[in-house]
């Protein structure tokens, strides 16, 4: 997880410090990978309220060109531009929806996943606000302009904001007390809010597994509000070692890991980003390597791993049966909630079968494993 150096530090960075966070290098940015250790922010996180600086990450807003205006129109002709580099319905997006989804290229490998969404305010459709992953952000936005040149406007959001996610059963709660509105609020929906002042855009999303809200807080007053989240008895920080194992047990990809370019949707089990509609038009990229492999099945395909050892399963390692290699480990590492070794791998599409019997090569030793249906943990969304 931890790069070699780092050259960016969000806005966030000297309370991360204050607070005793141990800072790594992650997608070019000084971040904490813990607090008070990652199995105690887990567990944490999972009974109470995590606050995750994601600051690092891209949000953004693309536009037409005219700016954002009123009426179905203007969502039609926005969303069917994004559409020509994903594979998801956004014309199909309510005011104030969000929907995962994922760039193609033109073989249908996956260049990156990301969350999309239409505006609840009236005025403001043309619109889509975009939050796609720190470690390829500069390319993915590289690509909405080299591809979408004058069909959209990309305005980044990284710069001046933070982006701070709140996270577990009682995120609500504790939310609540400053943002009433949130309560009615469902997974994948987002509204403008105001907050002590500040216009704030709240997500009810989060990648832990657990209810929670993602905030996009102007930098001035919203580093003061991250503050007195904190001194909420409920709430503590939660670094980068626990958002990797949260989202381990709850069966999330993570890019560059468990999904690249080398894969597909359907090979990833993330077909369900592709609507019917989609399906229908083929008219995404790589939609025939895509759709074939809907049809007739992919060659690998992404499943969990339950290692029935006590030592972890970690990514690279050879999974093999009868010492033929058949997969490859691409998460691993121990489940807090469980309390035993979780993974997440390929492995080829007729072992995809919870209860398969398979070996993990560890140090040239085949330790014993089963494949096993994902989540590893039930997930805990407010739908």
């Amino acid at each position: 997880m931890a790069e070699t150096s780092a050259t960016f530090r969000t806005a966030l960075h000297d309370l991360h410090v204050e607070i005793g966070g141990k800072m790594v290098a992650f997608a070019g940015y000084d971040m904490p990978v813990q607090f008070d250790g990652v199995k105690a922010e887990h567990l944490w996180t999972r009974a109470h309220a995590g606050l995750f600086d994601v600051s690092h990450m891209g949000p953004c807003f693309l536009t037409l060109p005219s700016g954002p205006r009123e009426g179905e129109d203007a969502h039609a002709e926005i969303a069917a531009i994004i559409e020509t580099l994903v594979p998801s319905n956004i014309a199909g997006l309510k005011p104030g929806q969000a929907r995962l989804t994922v760039l193609l290229n033109e073989q249908g490998g996956i260049l990156d996943d990301l969350i999309i969404t239409r505006p609840a305010d009236p005025a403001q459709q043309g619109r889509l606000y975009i939050v796609v992953n720190g470690v390829v952000k500069h390319q993915d936005w590289a690509m909405f302009e080299d591809k979408l040149a004058g069909q959209a406007v990309l305005t980044r959001a990284d710069e001046g904001n933070i982006l701070v996610a709140l996270q577990g059963p009682e995120a609500e709660g504790v939310l609540a007390v400053h943002l009433p509105a949130i309560t009615d609020m469902t997974f994948m929906r987002c509204l403008p809010m105001r907050v002590q002042g500040m216009d704030a855009l709240v997500t009810r999303c989060g990648y832990t597994g657990e209810d929670g809200f993602e905030l996009l807080l102007p930098v001035v007053g919203g580093v003061d509000f991250v503050r007195e989240l904190l001194s909420d008895d409920r709430v503590k920080p939660i670094g980068l070692g626990a958002r990797d194992s949260l989202r381990l047990e709850s069966g999330l990809c993570l890019y560059g890991h468990d999904m690249d370019a080398t894969r597909n949707p359907v090979e990833a089990d993330l077909q369900w980003v592709i609507q019917k509609v989609r399906r229908h038009r083929a008219d995404f990229p790589g939609a025939a390597y895509i759709l074939k492999d809907l049809a007739d099945g992919p060659a690998e395909k992404r499943v969990g791993i339950q290692p029935l050892e006590r030592a972890p399963a970690r990514e690279g390692i050879e999974i093999q049966i009868d010492g033929t290699r058949v997969g490859v480990i691409t998460s691993g590492g121990y489940g807090p909630s469980v309390d035993k070794p979780v993974a997440m791998g390929y492995v080829r599409a007729d072992l995809a079968v919870p209860g398969t019997k398979i070996d993990l090569i560890v140090r040239g030793k085949a330790r014993a494993a089963e494949v096993c249906a994902l989540p590893f943990v039930t997930q805990n969304y407010k739908r």
